[in-house]
């Protein structure tokens, strides 16, 4: 039976700034779907909160969850990593069994649960994070040792990669490889590994492309959708006219023209070209404030769970981080044309509950681990050089 709470807790307050930052990005996203759905909800399904209220639910939903996470010990979820892993693999391979998974726009990526659609690949970032931070801090601090091991472990995440790109989630599959690799990098993986790591993912990213036409498609088109601006730029051309319409000061909040049947996806994929047309430049810097200011604050806690030797809590907060900036980035970029289409969601403000149940999932484990770590013996600066260590010279003669 799982003991959810610690006695050493007692007495250590949680992170308010980190709360606030968690919970001031929520309430935008509670704001910005308000706004973003209103018109098409009120067409659509003929109640213009719709969306809002489904929102409010998985909000809800993803803070009991959250809440179950904090109480918690960490050294559970060390424990349950191959749990979620082989969980999520079963998932990945369930959701493309003809009849079980629910197909999309072509896409077949969600289980229908009655009550909701469960994402898989959102399943999938909890758990390779897990796994992967686990499966570093018990090597630490060799990482891998052979070229045997090596091949094993990339063979094991090619497996999740290459059930994504199935689907096709290829969003999905560019954030988990990153964040994988990025756990691989702050454990000290040798570059002598990284550099053949590098070569097959760059040479697999141009065979998606070129085998793919609608993803060949894509890149085209991001690189002047204005060619084809009433098809395949479609999107991108009516995100553009968002971002130019908000100037410095933004139309005001619910004044949005885009947002009225012209750009598809308004309130999940394209959400921060409402934010921009509404709120303008401002708006959108104080977005990115906040994301900012978040990120910073968990590699600041990833720092001190490395200082304390927690290297699990250490990984698994540096993953959060990074897999919290490459959604910003590329959900970002995509909005403002810097980077081609992709169905990735703006963390904490998107519409779509299995991004905002598994982003509040993250922030209350690392809530957890920095609360644990700060209980924690402070590391001892250990003397390099006692001989440079002058000692304090006698006073000679009194008072000068």
């Amino acid at each position: 039976m799982l003991k959810l709470d610690q006695p050493l807790l007692r007495g250590v307050e949680p992170d308010w700034t980190l709360v606030c930052l968690w919970f001031a990005l929520m309430t935008v996203g509670v704001v910005m779907v308000a706004s973003a759905s209103v018109a098409f909800a009120g067409v659509t399904y003929d109640n213009s909160w719709f969306f809002l209220q489904r929102h409010l639910l998985f909000m809800l939903l993803s803070l009991a969850i959250a809440a179950v996470i904090f109480l918690l010990p960490s050294e559970y979820l060390q424990r349950l990593n191959l749990v979620f892993l082989v969980g999520a693999i079963a998932l990945l391979i369930l959701v493309l069994v003809p009849g079980v998974g629910k197909r999309v726009n072509g896409a077949q990526r969600w289980i229908d649960l009655g009550v909701f659609t469960l994402q898989i690949s959102e399943v999938a970032k909890f758990s390779v994070i897990v796994f992967f931070s686990n499966y570093f801090a018990k090597r630490h601090p060799q990482a891998v040792t052979s070229w045997a091991e090596f091949g094993r472990l990339i063979g094991l995440l090619g497996v999740i990669l290459m059930l994504l790109v199935l689907e096709p989630d290829f969003g999905g599959t560019v954030v988990i490889g990153a964040t994988a690799i990025a756990i691989m990098f702050i454990a000290g993986l040798k570059l002598r590994y990284f550099v053949p790591l590098a070569i097959g993912a760059a040479g697999v990213l141009v065979a998606l492309a070129v085998v793919s036409p609608y993803r060949m498609q894509r890149l085209i088109t991001f690189m002047d959708p204005w060619a084809d601006q009433f098809n395949a730029g479609y999107q991108l051309t009516q995100s553009l006219i968002a971002f130019g319409r908000g100037e410095w000061l933004g139309m005001g909040l619910g004044n949005s023209v885009q947002k009225l049947f012209y750009l598809p996806e308004a309130h999940t994929d394209f959400i921060f070209a409402i934010i921009a047309e509404e709120l303008g430049l401002i708006g959108c810097l104080l977005v990115l404030a906040l994301f900012a200011a978040l990120i910073i604050k968990l590699l600041a806690i990833s720092k001190t769970c490395r200082q304390r030797g927690n290297y699990f809590l250490c990984y698994f907060v540096f993953a959060t981080a990074v897999l919290f900036t490459l959604q910003v980035f590329i959900n970002i970029g995509v909005a403002s044309g810097l980077l081609p289409t992709k169905g990735l969601t703006l963390p904490f403000i998107s519409y779509g509950g299995n991004s905002l149940l598994v982003s509040c999932a993250l922030m209350a484990a690392v809530l957890r681990a920095d609360m644990e770590v700060r209980t924690l013996p402070e590391p001892r600066v250990p003397v390099t050089n006692p001989s440079r260590v002058r000692p304090e010279s006698p006073v000679v003669g009194g008072a000068a």
